[in-house]
Parts: structure tokens; C-alpha cells; sequence
């Protein structure tokens, strides 16, 4: 049984808040220039370079790349045979509290939904605890952003909707979004499970990186469907028109009740926060 002091993670989790909003994923950098040479629009083009110029400041001078600093979603995978010292939720939340005051990121968690009061440290994050096999833990922490998590949907779709209802639901999604979450875009679609489930699904698609297909051949070949489908939209980056509306689509799936099928469509901007480590 391998021991994990809980201080540990607090200061692993606190970094991680800084990372994940200055430094945004390599893949992402990189593929603004794709993006640039498929781009046709003038606009388009304009709005791809300076989002990408943005970045690199954002990385260089070590400043958040965006002023939403998001809700902190944390995803947590800890083996079973390990014993961590102290609570892994509380743990995670002083991580949270101090990453946020540290790092001078925005505290955007209100306490209540109706009555709006501040928390003023950012907590408490969202915090997802899977339990897998060996003596590591592994902890992702996403800053999710509210701009484009409004444009989110779910649908309880009946199985006789079938793959084109699918298609349609997260085509329409998207239209409907139109320039409100910040394109160019990266699409989460979950499918399957139950009513919470799809939508975790489709928030845990958007850790892959770009380029990064599903598995399984049959949805590897409708991520790219939906996304040349959601490209012809013409909405373009930050809706000025053009081929980029999205960078990404991923899809993930879990077994479901014979009489339904669940679809999450979750939408997150080109500021696709996200950063791991392993202890």
C-alpha cells in the first residue's frame, strides 16, 4: 500500500490551476496553422492569427488567456493501491482556493443559484473520482469557461431517432450557439448512459488532444462527419464568418437502457483548458 500525503496533492492541484489558464495544450497552438491554410474567409484569418497571438503571449508572460478563468472541473483517477492522507475532495478544493488567489485567476463561483453570493476563492470545483488498478493517482484539472458551457445542450433522444437524429442534434446545437461560445470551437458529444452521465461523457471527450480519434472506427469516422458538417455552418471564428467554426469534434459512449438513448453536446472555445500530472 503506497501513502500519499494529502499536502501533496493540495500544491499539485494549486499549480495545476495556474497552468491549465496560461498555458494553453501544444496541440492547439499548432493547429491554428492548419486552420489558417484551409481558412478562406479574410475575416477568418484576421480572428485565427490573433487568437493565436493571444496564446502566445498569454504562455510567455505567464497571464491567464482569457478572463473567464472558468468553473475548476477536476477529473481524478486514483488506484487502488494507494491510501491517501486526509480527504481527496477537500484536498482538491484548498488546491482550487489556493491555486486561484495565487495565480490572480478570476472567482467566478457563486455559493447559491438563486442568491448569487460570491465564495470569493473559486470554490467549490466540480470533481469527478474514478478508481482504477496500481498505486498512482492521476488528476486533471479543467477550467471551464461559462461563455461556451451556456451553449451546451442534452437530449433524451429515443432509439428510433437513430444516428441521424445524432447528427442533427449536434449540427443544430452548434447552429444555435452561433458566435456566443467564442468559435472556434472544440465539441464534446457524449452518448449514451443516463441522463448525467452522457453529459459527463461529453466533458471528458474534450481532454483529448487535437487530432486524437475515437477508437472505435465507426465514430472515428463520424467525429469527422460532424465536423466538416458544423464547418459548412459558415459561422467562422468568433462568428465573422468562414471554415473554421470548429477545431474538433470527439465523441465518447457507454452502454444505455434499451428504451432510450442519451446525447450530451458539450462546447468548449479554442481555450480548451485542461493540464494532468501523475503522482
Amino acid at each position: 500500500m503506497r501513502i500519499i500525503n494529502g499536502e501533496i496533492i493540495v500544491d499539485s492541484v494549486e499549480k495545476l490551476c495556474g497552468d491549465a489558464n496560461y498555458y494553453l495544450g501544444e496541440d492547439i497552438i499548432n493547429h491554428f496553422d492548419t486552420l489558417l491554410k484551409k481558412e478562406e474567409s479574410s475575416n477568418g484569418i484576421e480572428v485565427l492569427n490573433q487568437l493565436k497571438e493571444n496564446a502566445l503571449i498569454s504562455k510567455n508572460e505567464n497571464k491567464p488567456i482569457c478572463q473567464d478563468t472558468g468553473m475548476a472541473i477536476v477529473f481524478v483517477e486514483i488506484g487502488e493501491d494507494i491510501f491517501i492522507e486526509g480527504n481527496i475532495e477537500s484536498l482538491i478544493n484548498e488546491g482550487i482556493r489556493r491555486g486561484y488567489k495565487k495565480y490572480y485567476l478570476r472567482k467566478s463561483i457563486v455559493e447559491d443559484p438563486i442568491f448569487r453570493k460570491n465564495t470569493n476563492d473559486n470554490t467549490p470545483g466540480i470533481i469527478h473520482i474514478k478508481f482504477v488498478k496500481g498505486d498512482k493517482l492521476k488528476i486533471t484539472v479543467v477550467p471551464k469557461g461559462f461563455g461556451s458551457e451556456n451553449m451546451s445542450q442534452i437530449k433524451m433522444m429515443a432509439p428510433s431517432d437513430g444516428i441521424q437524429g445524432i447528427k442533427n442534434f449536434v449540427v443544430k446545437t452548434v447552429e444555435q450557439a452561433g458566435p456566443n461560445p467564442c468559435p472556434p470551437i472544440i465539441v464534446g458529444v457524449g452518448i449514451g448512459g443516463n441522463f448525467e452521465y452522457s453529459a459527463y461523457l461529453s466533458k471528458k471527450a474534450l481532454l483529448r488532444k487535437i487530432g486524437e480519434r475515437n477508437e472505435n472506427s465507426f465514430y472515428s469516422d463520424l467525429e469527422i462527419e460532424l465536423l466538416n458538417s458544423i464547418n459548412n455552418l459558415g459561422i467562422g471564428p468568433q462568428g465573422y464568418g468562414g471554415r473554421t467554426t470548429a477545431m474538433e469534434v470527439f465523441i465518447e459512449t457507454h452502454p444505455t437502457h434499451i428504451a432510450g438513448m442519451p446525447v450530451a453536446v458539450n462546447i468548449v472555445c479554442h481555450v480548451n483548458r485542461h493540464k494532468e500530472i501523475i503522482i
